[in-house]
């Protein structure tokens, strides 16, 4: 029996209107609404958060870990995502936000934007050979990778077998705090400060390699009353920043673009863009393309569901604290390609959700019913049936999740049928 994906994602079934917000929003159709309550379907979620976005009702929330997770450590490291210094729109320096990482429980603060560095020049070194099919796709969304996974695993093997930055921001710190305070690696706890539910679904269910080197994800918002409070007094000690002007660009959509350099490069955010433009990959209309970067939120990682600060006003602030234009390799050595596990150990495989049935006989005899079904709808995707869409209605009938008479508008013509009879048979009785 399959193990149960882990999702961070989950709906709050009390708060459900059951209203069709959500439904037309997933960008893998894994929502429908049966009983007048939203239901995620478990193999198709992403995490990707729109619907926690755009439910009126609160009724989809993001499981992250509770600030008090930490204490099951001796000690905790921090890592903040680069999007959480456009959180605040006063930060004079990002050694600000290091400092009040410690002032509220962490004994140390590791920037994920000096991970983000690493990726980029290993992702440089990744594009070096002719060999590996153009374009080449970030790994950094999870989102878009298990976007790919569902929807277009044609693509696969465009995706760059480089780890994402807070994984390699967590190999770093551990080894680092280790040796520099004599203590081992297996007593120290690193958590991401994450903007995103994707990134929280990442740790626990990793892509392309076993165990994440994270040990937990606690929200943006759940600590940002409590870092605001203690930026008015932390100090500012640019000493303790490491990672570049380029690293800390990643919040913001096209900030990986800019670090890893490639001659010809797209940098696209926004789910629905990012769908249109794989389509455009997938049928090979982007020749020429080298590197291919993703974002499913709104202006790259500042957009995430989970941050407190509007997209655009954070962005302008990472725009300002990381103004500077560095030499993308000043800070990293080449020493560090080989010093870490830096690339991928497992094969990233397609995720069959889409799939209609193991067996091919059967799957092409439930296409031809889906397709016969689909001719017979009105084609208005209204989402009264609980589907997105016809089609996804034609699909759930065949599969055994719905009846042709959940579509109000089959509905209303069988009605018309039944009363005609009888109509006739009343006429008949005379």
């Amino acid at each position: 029996m399959p193990q149960k994906r882990f999702h961070s994602v989950r709906l709050e079934a009390d708060k459900c209107r059951g209203c069709t917000s959500c439904l037309k929003r997933c960008p893998t159709e894994a929502i429908r609404v049966w009983d007048s309550r939203a239901h995620i379907i478990d193999e198709r979620c992403i995490d990707c958060g729109e619907c926690i976005r755009v439910c009126d009702y609160h009724a989809k929330v993001a499981v992250t870990d509770p600030l008090e997770t930490i204490q099951k450590y001796k000690y905790k490291i921090a890592l903040p995502a680069p999007s959480l210094y456009g959180q605040f729109k006063d930060l004079r320096n990002i050694s600000q936000v290091l400092n009040a990482l410690k002032a509220i429980g962490f004994d140390d603060a590791f920037e994920v934007a000096r991970g983000a560095d690493v990726v980029s020049r290993a992702i440089r070194e990744r594009l070096k050979n002719p060999d590996i099919p153009r374009p080449v796709i970030s790994s950094a969304c999870p989102a878009i990778v298990r976007l790919i996974q569902v929807r277009f695993p044609d693509l696969i093997d465009h995706i760059v077998d480089v780890r994402q930055p807070m994984e390699v921001a967590a190999m770093i710190a551990k080894r680092e705090f280790a040796r520099k305070n004599n203590v081992e690696e297996k007593e120290i706890g690193c958590f991401f400060i994450t903007p995103c539910p994707a990134k929280v679904t990442a740790i626990r269910n990793p892509i392309g390699h076993p165990t994440s080197a994270v040990d937990g994800a606690i929200s943006v918002l759940e600590i940002y009353g409590l870092l605001s409070s203690e930026l008015r007094n932390a100090p500012v000690d640019i000493s303790i920043e490491t990672a570049s002007d380029l690293g800390v660009g990643w919040a913001r959509s096209g900030g990986e673009c800019n670090a890893v350099c490639p001659e010809n490069s797209m940098s696209v955010d926004g789910i629905e863009n990012c769908i249109q433009v794989l389509e455009e990959i997938e049928d090979n209309r982007l020749k020429g393309l080298d590197f291919f970067e993703g974002a499913a939120c709104a202006g790259g990682c500042v957009g995430g569901p989970l941050n407190f600060e509007n997209n655009f006003v954070a962005k302008a602030s990472i725009k300002r604290l990381a103004s500077r234009d560095p030499d993308p390799d000043l800070n990293v050595s080449s020493s560090m390609m080989t010093k870490y596990n830096l690339y991928d150990s497992d094969q990233i495989r397609p995720n069959s959700a889409m799939k209609l049935d193991e067996d091919l006989i059967e799957a092409m005899r439930k296409m031809d019913a889906i397709e016969k079904l689909y001719a017979e709808l009105p084609g208005f995707d209204c989402g009264s049936c609980g589907s997105p869409t016809c089609r996804t209605f034609a699909e759930d009938v065949v599969q055994g999740n719905a009846t042709r008479l959940d579509c109000i508008h089959k509905m209303r013509e069988q009605l018309r049928i039944m009363a005609q009879q009888m109509v006739d048979l009343a006429q008949m009785k005379r």
